[in-house]
């Protein structure tokens, strides 16, 4: 937050500039001057800003600051701006595992620093990372970057727009991937090496580890959590900056340049050996979704032991792709909320576009042409956020599944995944809870009394991070998962049930209301 929005929220805000030998003062109130500025008098060998501020508790109710968090912000920070010294301190009380009660920040190789602490100890395909900074012409901003790849398992690229973070992505993220792609590919160009043609984005910036931080003016942000920029001159400007810099970078060492893109198409000519020799029913089922944020297959041909994740929207469908197991883990993003197939028409269910996506890509069928043997996955999980709308969407899907796949339904084929709402935090202890009575349950079991702990509130699965996902709902190993079943002696209530909570008759839901309010308000009971 900028420093008015802070001001505006304190119960109390001191401010104390020290300049030109002499210190000057001035206390507001809920962002109203409380006086004048004041000179507090000479000074020496003092100079700066210095600003304490109470929040309102008013506004906030019970005021605590999160150390950790804090330090783990003042640390970024002195990444952010290679050569910054920040001196933290914090009451000793609050120093609790990687938060210490006193520190110097100060990391003189800015990104590379960072970059060089994430990697340690895996092998890299380049011996020294492609890392500097550069202003834009024009006195347009600057970006720094530090960027390498790596030999084995997964990378990550991280991005910040002045100073914010941008975990997913925008334009500045484009100009860098544009920059890096061109530009390998005219090494190999260069090189007569025709092959270098077929690698894509995908290829290079599978295995890379990097980060990337420009400072442009008026940026534009998507959304007010300002996790995507979308200024588009940005993608410009970084790509014109970073590709004349990465041009000079492989000039400057042949034989990284030849090693970095013999990797590169390797792993080109990999992802199209995977990709032709999929059977031909994977191929038919996928052709229509080879779309942006559509279906993303796994590696493994048959379906035994596969598995399909519907999620929602295309930042659901990111942070999943990107926690699953590629060789039996698929994804599915779909827009928003499906049709309801138990009060639309048989027009509209042919017509639905996400519902067309979804029997494709299933491969089996539906309705009178439904086939088991086809199905391309052993499993489909349904995988929403942990709030009302996710059940909603959850419950359209079910009901999906009841109307036009019945058969895998009854073959325990669907199954209900079930990410945590909240994350708690405390002495170096991460727990996870699935909603605000289990957050309660392990606040009083699992932590000490009195003890300060942290709560954050996910908003959805595209906020979550990918390791996260993985761990609280991906990975078989240690993810919960909903069988969703019809027991033959519960069909007909069943059916009952479905006509009249998700059928075309407004009346049978309202009196479902008024028969269970009562027992809904006394219970807690979510339907």
């Amino acid at each position: 937050m900028g420093s008015s929005v802070v001001n505006a929220l304190s119960e109390r805000l001191e401010v104390e500039v020290a300049r030109d030998r002499t210190l000057w003062t001035q206390a507001y109130s809920r962002g109203k001057p409380l006086g004048k500025l004041k000179n507090a008098g000479s000074i020496h060998n003092r100079r700066g800003t210095t600003i304490r501020f109470r929040p309102d508790p008013e506004i906030f109710g019970k005021l605590e600051f999160s150390a950790a968090r804090l330090h783990r912000l003042c640390r970024s920070k002195a990444y952010l701006f290679r050569g910054v010294e920040i001196r933290w301190s914090c009451d000793p009380a609050l120093a609790q595992g990687d938060t210490p009660a006193s520190a110097v920040l100060h990391f003189p190789g800015g990104l590379s620093d960072y970059l060089a602490a994430a990697i340690e100890g895996r092998a890299g395909v380049v011996p020294a990372p492609f890392a500097g900074e550069t202003g834009f012409p024009d006195n347009a901003g600057r970006c720094e970057w530090a960027i390498t790849w790596l030999d084995q398992g997964e990378g990550f690229l991280s991005t910040y727009a002045n100073t914010i973070p941008t975990s997913q992505g925008g334009t500045h993220e484009a100009g860098l991937r544009a920059a890096l792609v061109k530009g390998l590919r005219a090494w190999g160009e260069l090189k007569k090496e025709k092959r270098a043609a077929t690698v894509t984005a995908e290829d290079l910036f599978g295995g890379m580890a990097g980060m990337l931080s420009v400072f442009v003016r008026d940026p534009q942000f998507q959304g007010q959590t300002k996790e995507k920029l979308t200024s588009p001159e940005a993608a410009r400007l970084v790509e014109a900056a970073l590709r004349d810099q990465f041009d000079h970078w492989l000039a400057g060492d042949p034989g990284t340049a030849d090693n970095l893109l013999a990797w590169a198409i390797e792993r080109a000519e990999d992802r199209i050996r995977r990709r032709e020799q999929k059977d031909t029913p994977r191929k038919s089922a996928t052709r229509k979704l080879r779309l942006p944020g559509k279906l993303a297959d796994c590696a493994r041909a048959t379906a035994e032991g596969t598995e399909l994740f519907l999620v929602e929207g295309d930042s659901a469908g990111g942070s999943a792709k990107q926690a699953r197991d590629r060789e039996t883990q698929a994804v599915l993003p779909l827009r928003g909320k499906i049709l309801n197939v138990a009060s639309a028409s048989a027009d509209k269910l042919r017509q639905n576009q996400e519902l067309k996506d979804l029997i494709e890509a299933l491969g089996c069928g539906a309705g009178d042409r439904f086939d088991l043997a086809r199905l391309r996955y052993g499993r489909v999980v349904i995988m929403t956020d942990a709030d009302v709308d996710g059940a909603h969407i959850a419950a359209l899907l079910m009901t999906f599944f009841y109307k036009e796949l019945p058969v895998l339904v009854r073959e325990g084929r669907v199954f209900l995944a079930q990410p945590p709402l909240y994350r708690l935090q405390a002495g170096g202890k991460s727990l996870y809870a699935r909603d605000d009575a289990d957050r309660e349950r392990l606040l009083k079991r699992e932590f000490k009394p009195n003890q300060k702990v942290e709560v954050s509130r996910f908003k959805g699965l595209g906020e979550m991070p990918p390791a996260s996902l993985k761990e609280t709902t991906m990975d078989p190993k240690r993810r919960t998962l909903l069988k969703v079943v019809l027991p033959k002696e519960e069909r007909a209530r069943t059916a009952e049930l479905m006509e009249a909570l998700m059928g075309r008759r407004p009346e049978l839901r309202f009196k479902f209301i008024q028969d269970n309010a009562a027992k809904m308000d006394a219970e807690e009971v979510d339907v």
